[in-house]
Order: C-alpha cells, then structure tokens, then sequence
C-alpha cells in the first residue's frame, strides 16, 4: 500500500504539532519579554512566530503565490493563551487544507512575493519541509533552551529530557 504525500505529511505535522504545543504550554506569560541575549528573540516573540509558521503552507496551498503586502501579519499575542489559540488555529486550518489537496499539488511551484519582489519560489514540498517544518523544529529547539535557562521543566521530545521520561 503507499501513501499519498498529503496522508504521510499530515500525519508528521500530527506528531511535530503536539510535540510543540507541549512546549508552547510551558511558557508563561510573564516572561514573554525575556531574552537570553540581546541579539536573541524575546521569549514572547519566539512562540508567536512559531505559532504562525504553519500558516506559511495553507498560504501556499491558496494559489501559485502569496504577496505579504496583501496578507498583513496578525497582531503579535500578549498571552500564551492567545499563543495557544492560534497556534491550534492554524494547525487545524492546515488540517483542512491538506484534505482539499493531492499529490501533484505539492509538485507544483509556489512564490512568496513583496509587491513585484520576488522573495522565494519553489516546490510546495519544500515549503512543507523547510519553511514549516525543519523551521519549526528549529525555533522548537530555541524554545527548549529558553525554557531551560529559566528553569522551567522542558517537556521529552524525540527522547527523555532531564524533566520527563520519553512519550509513549
């Protein structure tokens, strides 16, 4: 039996999107101004932008291309509830995207555009890999240090952490 492309990447996102949203969970809104660095993302401004990362491949799966001048960003939350809200948001509305769409979909190229600036183009499977996924992990990563340095329980991801045993 194979697996359609659109079955097997939304399955991975099932299992990539429940990982994060254990460590969105954590993060309390009192810190959202904390940083570790000066040159680093404040903790409020990480979880925001990871929350809006899987918005990036519904956008592509709504045409050849996306002009970020007519898609204004939303407003930044001030809560993690307000995290948490849209973040579950945007993971079921690519749920519901991914089910609208086939295979040859993801073959087809798509352009992230500034006006007449062509920004990015390419394959819709790659969107779905790098610009959502691999970059999601990424920030989950940062994410899971910034929780650390604050001493907050960092919840088992691919393993055990120092603070939980592996998910079963």
């Amino acid at each position: 039996m194979t697996t359609s492309l659109q079955a097997a990447l939304s399955q991975e996102l099932k299992h990539e999107l429940k990982t994060t949203r254990r460590l969105l969970e954590r993060i309390p809104t009192e810190q959202f101004g904390w940083q570790p660095h000066p040159k680093s993302m404040r903790l409020g401004t990480l979880a925001s932008h990871i929350a809006n990362l899987v918005g990036y491949l519904e956008m592509s799966l709504q045409g050849p291309a996306t002009d970020v001048l007519m898609a204004p960003a939303p407003a930044s939350p001030t809560t993690i509830d307000e995290v948490l809200q849209r973040f579950d948001v945007n993971g079921e509305n690519i749920h519901k995207a991914l089910e609208q769409v086939d295979d040859a979909t993801f073959h087809d190229s798509w352009s992230m555009q500034r006006g007449e600036q062509v920004l990015v183009t390419m394959p819709r499977t790659a969107v779905a890999r790098i610009m959502v996924l691999n970059h999601m992990i990424h920030h989950r990563g940062q994410l899971s240090v910034y929780l650390r340095l604050l001493d907050i329980p960092v919840p088992a991801i691919y393993g055990g952490s120092a603070d939980e045993a592996p998910q079963q």
